[in-house]
């Protein structure tokens, strides 16, 4: 009975303790550029001992952090307390996720700092050469474009070309294989015939048989 007592009003002190911590909203992400000022804040209202610490956390780490020539923690008093941390200039390596500590176990939403860089040029060209450059492009996609039509419209051309030559001397070969006297002779035999028409008497037969006879030497 004593131990279920005394669990009881442990467990009511730690909650009476912890209600007494209220954090206001932090800002929770803060960019800034590598070299520049850079604030971080942490405020909270408490009846109890106002004393924080700040830690920063990162993918494999969690440090205190501590003031030096760069780093400066400072805290301000009034309805509500609020921490800071001023970074002079920062570092790529200040990056993280820093947090205030009030006791061992209360902990601030926290606010994560990433420190950039812009990239450098490495060539620094005036506009007019980038004028030149940027015409210079233009002028090559034009031939890009310009020149696959033009070759494909003289091969078309001369696709054509070859198609009229190769049926002209198909038709000369048609006539160079024609027998002239041949053509006459069968042309005769035509005429001779429809001038006789399909039927013939008797009398003209024997007629024309005795006219062949006679002709025999």
């Amino acid at each position: 009975m004593g131990t279920l007592t005394n669990f009881l009003l442990f467990s009511f002190v730690v909650g009476t303790a912890q209600s007494k911590v209220i954090f206001k909203p932090d800002n929770p992400y803060v960019r800034v550029e590598v070299h520049h000022r850079a604030v971080l804040k942490c405020c909270f209202t408490s009846t109890g001992q106002g004393e924080h610490t700040w830690i920063k956390r990162t993918a494999k780490t969690v440090e205190n952090v501590t003031a030096s020539d760069r780093v400066a923690i400072g805290k301000e008093s009034g309805i509500s307390t609020c921490g800071s941390i001023t970074f002079e200039r920062v570092q790529l390596k200040d990056s993280g996720l820093y947090q205030c500590v009030l006791g061992k176990a209360v902990f601030s939403h926290g606010t994560y700092l990433q420190v950039f860089k812009y990239l450098e040029k490495t060539i620094n060209i005036e506009e007019s050469t980038k004028n030149k450059i940027l015409m210079a492009e233009g002028i090559l996609l034009l031939l890009c474009v310009l020149v696959p039509s033009c070759t494909l419209l003289l091969k078309s051309k001369r696709l054509n070309q070859l198609e009229k030559k190769k049926v002209k001397k198909e038709e000369e070969n048609i006539y160079q294989g024609l027998n002239l006297d041949e053509c006459w002779s069968t042309y005769d035999q035509i005429e001779r015939s429809q001038a006789h028409g399909p039927y013939q008497d008797v009398g003209n037969v024997k007629e024309e048989e005795e006219q062949i006879q006679l002709e025999k030497p």
